[in-house]
């Protein structure tokens, strides 16, 4: 006869798992507290102080790089969803749908492929059509490479859905496109709202692709970033990596909000 094991009781987990916290969140803490740092010789505490939140906030460089990876991953994170939602639909709704497995896996090949891969192609893709523009370019690579992290949790949605309220408006005579916004939409928003999220991290996060594609004038965040490490350690990046942890606190908190209200209604 099999016994139950409790996990909190084996020897040393305890110990095991504050090591394990401590490792992964102390360099995060360290960047926050030096942010405040008045030294401009990042390591060295001399006082407390703002400053260099302000001057990265009045950096026209930096303020240039945000709003184009803020308008990329907004028009990205639009686009993929969208491409999503129609490949989840018609992948678990579809009834009659050919190759229902080889369509899942072209969707979600983004994420076999190593990166760099797809970014060399999408490369050679865009200098053999002649495309120039270097914010429309960014647009269309980060959709591809954002569209199966949305695609996943939409329809993970979906395969945990009843049917019986789609089928119970559908009795009713409700067309197609009216079970869809009435019913379907608002039953997987919770989602569709975690995969639009994490397709806009993602975005917002790429270096790889955004650093091969980008050209005069569309340099996003993260290869700001880039550049200001190959130049030195900068106070100003400890303010902004302290700006982005709490920027992405705010949107894990709004996801965890929804999700978990969603998880108290019925499905």
């Amino acid at each position: 006869m099999s016994r139950n094991h409790d996990v909190k009781r084996y020897p040393g987990l305890g110990i095991l798992s504050l090591a394990f916290f401590a490792y992964l969140y102390a360099p995060l803490l360290i960047v926050v507290i030096y942010s405040f740092n008045a030294n401009r010789i990042t390591g060295v505490w001399t006082e407390f102080s703002v400053k260099w939140y302000g001057s990265a906030l009045n950096n026209s460089a930096l303020m240039a790089a945000v709003e184009t990876s803020l308008i990329v991953a907004g028009i990205a994170t639009v686009v993929a969803t969208t491409i999503a939602l129609m490949a989840a639909m018609a992948i678990i709704r579809g009834k009659n749908l050919r190759f229902r497995r080889l369509s899942e896996t072209v969707v979600n090949l983004p994420l076999l492929l190593p990166e760099i891969v797809l970014a060399v192609a999408t490369l050679i893709l865009f200098s053999l059509i002649g495309l120039q523009n270097g914010l429309l370019k960014l647009v269309i690579a980060h959709s591809a490479f954002c569209t199966p992290f949305a695609f996943l949790p939409i329809r993970a949605r979906l395969q945990g859905m009843s049917l019986d309220f789609e089928e119970a408006a559908t009795d009713l005579y409700a067309p197609r496109w009216t079970v869809f916004r009435r019913v379907t939409l608002p039953l997987i928003f919770p989602g569709l709202f975690s995969g639009a999220m994490l397709a806009f991290l993602i975005s917002m996060d790429d270096f790889i692709t955004s650093n091969m594609l980008a050209s005069g004038g569309t340099t996003t965040l993260p290869v700001y970033i880039f550049s200001l490490i190959r130049a030195g350690t900068s106070p100003e990046l400890n303010a902004i990596a302290t700006l982005l942890i709490a920027a992405s606190l705010v949107l894990a908190t709004v996801a965890l909000t929804v999700a978990a209200r969603s998880a108290r209604e019925p499905n």
